[in-house]
């Protein structure tokens, strides 16, 4: 049971200053939030819990609205977490800052064996032999005070990520991989990684694929206001435009307010408040230059390219399970699909068009290169002694 009655809340001005101190002090934090998605543009920060060598706090963000200061302080250090991509797309859209040094447990643990999704509850339990509690993961977390429970359950998701950190670091030493590590780790430092591509976010709508260009224009356009509207708000998208009215929308291209009514899902409500914004979107993306007008999104592979891409998928799935690494962790399968659409004539082009880093082109690249040059062939062993085995092989 973890100790409850001396975890520190950080809830002022004075003692988030003092905490700003000894995060810049530390050489490693580790760190973990709880946020509520069901409402907002972007989720709500709820808590921020931080580990030290010599003990647990946490941080109230409803009392302290502003935590730019504590992620500045956070860029002076390493900060450890477990699947710290939402918490940090949350520091991103909030306060336009993230961390600059992370090692995240989750993916280091991916380069060990434990596939690509282990849970922090699974990790703590092999490498800690601790059991957590979760009885508090659907728990409301804009309450206060915190109850015990609550306490106990926010410091258990960051007291154990340090000795963990210690452990992974030490087997990824031993085993060769804690570059490999690092390296995959290092761009969640980047804050580019957390902004959305504006120009590309029409791509998610349902329906873009059988628009045409202008179409397209017109989407991106609706998209475009729609999004504004929501974080001008802080609501959900869905809240502002649904996607099915959306697509509707671009391919109606309404000119007049009026001719809105013909979509059902658009309420009065919204006709009223977003009427004139939807036109004149819509007119823009009707004004748009030809030349500017977003590309249609690629078609799906023909068949032949698509057994290529199998093909090529099955090599990459034995040469991770040779390395004891998950597939979709060495290569996409978008990468596979480029490949197999542009056909790369030169092992140059091959691998710029892989788009991989360097560890992961030094595992497929040289294999899938002989399979597609022709000089080896894939081969399937042992499957009359049931233990079948693919095999390339000259």
């Amino acid at each position: 049971m973890t100790a409850t009655e001396n975890v520190p809340m950080i809830d002022t001005a004075d003692t988030l200053a003092e905490l700003c101190e000894r995060v810049a002090r530390s050489e490693r934090v580790a760190l973990d939030t709880e946020f509520h998605t069901e409402r907002s543009y972007s989720p709500r920060l709820m808590v921020v819990q931080l580990a030290f060598d010599d003990g647990a706090v946490i941080v109230d963000p409803l009392a302290l609205p502003d935590l730019r200061p504590l992620l500045d302080a956070l860029g002076d250090t390493i900060v450890i977490g477990h699947a710290l991509s939402s918490d940090l797309k949350i520091f991103a859209d909030r306060f336009d800052r993230v961390p600059s040094s992370i090692f995240d447990t989750q993916v280091a643990a991916a380069f060990l064996g434990y596939g690509m999704q282990v849970s922090l509850a699974d990790l703590v339990r092999d490498l800690e032999h601790v059991r957590l509690a979760k009885s508090q993961t659907v728990s409301d977390w804009s309450t206060r005070p915190f109850t015990a429970r609550q306490i106990e359950y926010l410091v258990d998701d960051v007291a154990h990520l340090l000795p963990m950190y210690d452990k992974l670091v030490q087997r990824l030493e031993n085993s060769g991989r804690l570059t490999w590590a690092l390296e995959e780790c290092a761009p969640l430092g980047d804050i580019e990684r957390f902004r959305a591509d504006e120009r590309r976010a029409y791509m998610r709508i349902p329906g873009a694929m059988r628009m045409n260009r202008r179409e397209l224009g017109v989407l991106s356009e609706i998209v475009k206001l729609r999004d504004r509207m929501a974080r001008e708000r802080d609501l959900p998208l869905k809240y502002i435009i649904a996607d099915d009215v959306v697509a509707g929308l671009a391919t109606l291209r309404p000119k007049r307010v009026e001719e809105l009514d013909q979509l059902r899902r658009l309420d009065a409500g919204a006709r009223k408040s977003l009427g004139r914004a939807i036109i004149d979107a819509v007119a823009r993306g009707e004004a748009m230059p030809e030349e500017e007008l977003p590309q249609r999104p690629q078609r799906p592979l023909g068949t032949s390219r698509d057994t290529l891409a199998s093909l090529m998928g099955v090599v990459v799935g034995e040469i991770a399970r040779a390395n004891d690494l998950p597939q979709s962790l060495l290569v996409p399968r978008a990468g596979l699909e480029r490949v197999a659409r542009e056909v790369p004539r030169s092992r140059e082009a091959f691998e710029a068009a892989l788009e991989l880093s360097q560890w992961r082109l030094g595992l497929v690249a040289e294999p899938l290169w002989r399979l597609l040059s022709g000089e080896d062939a894939l081969r399937i062993e042992g499957y009359a002694h049931g233990d079948p085995k693919i095999r390339l092989t000259p």
